[in-house]
């Protein structure tokens, strides 16, 4: 049953999507991605976000795209970082070296699948894409996801069969949008491993 947001005109965010699935992968090599997940995206300047600076778009970024993120606050000092990014060159070089996290993103009333990467911003486009089929019973959304192990685009992960990845989702459920959605903890995804805490068993 829809519940209207009291804040937005007409009770509904996203009035095209009544529900946005969106997972991300990382390897160790990111920073806090081990413990954080795409926790360590999200920052108190983003969009919408407490400390969003005016006039400025700020989308998810990941501390190795930055020199500094304020965190503490301390002396009235603004959090995030948004104004203290790297420059472009290292910026890339982080890239090549794989700090980034690989994100995909459903949109259920468009069907339209998004795939890219947070690393300075996020870039919601690049990725070899994926497969997912989406449908309601008994009052809950029950979703497929197929993609490829490995890929040839730029910001995609590979994933080892030997390994094991980051992996966390959020649910942008009841036409909500932008800070407005549920976020899962961080998780192990591995391969035919029964210690990963997600284990993904070949059929």
């Amino acid at each position: 049953e829809h519940a209207p947001a009291p804040f937005v005109e007409g009770g509904k965010m996203d009035k095209d999507n009544p529900m946005k699935l969106a997972f991300m992968i990382a390897t160790d090599d990111v920073e806090y991605a081990d413990r954080a997940g795409c926790w360590g995206t999200c920052h108190a300047d983003l969009n919408t976000m407490p400390f969003a600076p005016e006039g400025q778009d700020v989308t998810k970024y990941i501390k190795e795209s930055r020199t500094r993120i304020e965190v503490r606050g301390r002396g009235g000092k603004p959090l995030g970082g948004w104004d203290k990014r790297k420059p472009d060159e290292e910026i890339q070089a982080e890239f090549e070296a794989g700090h980034f996290m690989d994100i995909v993103r459903y949109k259920s009333g468009q069907q339209a699948v998004e795939d890219g990467h947070v690393l300075a911003d996020r870039v919601m486009e690049g990725g070899q894409g994926a497969e997912f089929k989406a449908r309601q019973e008994g009052g809950q959304w029950i979703v497929e996801m197929k993609r490829k192990l490995t890929s040839d685009k730029p910001g995609d992960i590979d994933l080892q069969l030997d390994q094991v990845y980051n992996f966390g989702f959020a649910i942008h459920d009841d036409y909500s949008l932008a800070r407005y959605h549920h976020v899962s903890l961080g998780y192990k995804l591995g391969f035919d491993n029964d210690e990963a805490e997600i284990n993904a068993v070949k059929r």
